[in-house]
Parts: C-alpha cells; structure tokens; sequence
C-alpha cells in the first residue's frame, strides 16, 4: 500500500509542474495512507524532474520522518495537522500558483461569481491567516478557515493555495480549477464589475455538481 501511495504522490507532483501550478522546487502534493497514521509527501527542495516513487518521505501524521532517503517538505507539519483534525481529508496539495497567490497577497477572497465555483468551491475561496512555515501554524489556519466554508481551497494570506479532497487527485482538482477561477474573475473584474450568484442558485449549483455529474456506479 505505501509503495501504491509513493507512486500516485509521485505521480500528482508531476502534475503540478505539467500545468504550470509551481514554480523551480515549490509546491507539493501529499496523500494519506489508507489503513495507517502516515502520509506521504514531496521532499524538500527536490527537483521536480527528479522525482521518483522511492524518493517520496513517508511521515507520521505528527510529521516525523518514518522512511525515506530525502527530509520532507518544509511544508509536512501542516500537512499532518490537516490530516490529524479533517479525517476525511486523503490528500493535501500546496501551490503558489500566479493569479491565485495573487489574490492571497491582495488578502482577497475569490467572489463567486461563475458556475464553475459553485460546482466546486461551494462559494467564494475563502483566504486564510497569514502564518510562518516549519510548524503547524499554517495547518491550523487551514482547518479554522475551511471549518467554516465548503471549498477545499484557501488562499493562505501572502503565501499561497492550499486544496484539499478526499482523495490526492481530487485535491490536484482543486488546485487546477483554483487558478483557473482566480485567473477568470481577475480578468473579468479588467472589464467592470462582476456580477455576484445568487447564494440559493450556488447551493443548486454545487448540489447537483456534487451529486449527479459525472458518472455514478449503479446502486
């Protein structure tokens, strides 16, 4: 199971540089080991062409190193926390994505004002505390503020976006469609005033986006 979890860790990683979420070194997915009190995680400061399934730390959920050649992300403690306090969390993704860590460092939330963030976010994306890197400060700040939203993003006020989801790759998701909104309202709000949904039509919205798109599996 740990080598299943190191190879998609491995492999979400990849993905973020591949859509240009991160930039040199940063930025990280994590995903928690089913059946265990363990995550894996990026290492620190690897590049992202170097990285292999073996490469990948595997942490406690205090974010002690359990096995691995290479130290963790900088970023483990909040990570474990996030994982410690929101059990149905599987996986965690750090970017400092360009419009998104924009609005982070505006200290502004993303209004809701396309379908696309209702299906997702279930809302505006909320923005978070500003906290230092190395301890859980900024895990804490996470879990406070999604607490009280339904994203499963939060612009971590001048530092970035932290996604998270019930799996590594819906936290990826995440990730990827925050920068796209962020990018759209910011170039919309170039045009005038954007027009804000009505909070009764996001929650149909994210109702239906939530439970009926897609495929489903036949009950």
């Amino acid at each position: 199971m740990i080598n299943a979890v190191r190879r998609e860790v491995c492999e979400l990683n990849a993905e973020l540089a591949h859509r240009g979420l991160v930039c040199w070194t940063d930025g990280n997915v994590s995903a928690r080991v089913p059946g265990a009190d363990l995550l894996v995680i990026k290492p620190s400061g690897l590049d992202y062409d170097a990285l292999t399934p073996q490469a990948m730390p595997v942490c406690d959920l205090d974010g002690r190193l359990v096995d691995g050649e290479f130290a963790p992300s900088s970023d483990t403690a909040a990570h474990a926390y996030v994982y410690r306090h929101m059990p149905a969390v599987a996986g965690v993704v750090h970017t400092h994505s360009s419009y998104a860590t924009a609005w982070a460092a505006s200290g502004q939330p993303i209004p809701c004002v396309l379908t696309m963030m209702a299906d997702e976010f279930g809302g505006d994306v909320p923005v978070g505390p500003f906290a230092l890197i190395g301890d859980d400060s900024i895990g804490r700040g996470i879990v406070e503020t999604l607490g009280r939203h339904r994203s499963p993003a939060v612009l971590m006020r001048n530092h970035g976006v932290f996604t998270v989801g019930v799996s590594a790759l819906e936290a990826v998701k995440a990730a990827v469609l925050c920068e796209e909104v962020a990018r759209t309202v910011h170039l919309a709000r170039q045009l005038g005033e954007v027009a804000p949904i009505d909070p009764t039509a996001i929650d149909a919205l994210h109702a239906r986006y939530q439970n009926v798109y897609g495929q489903r599996a036949e009950r």
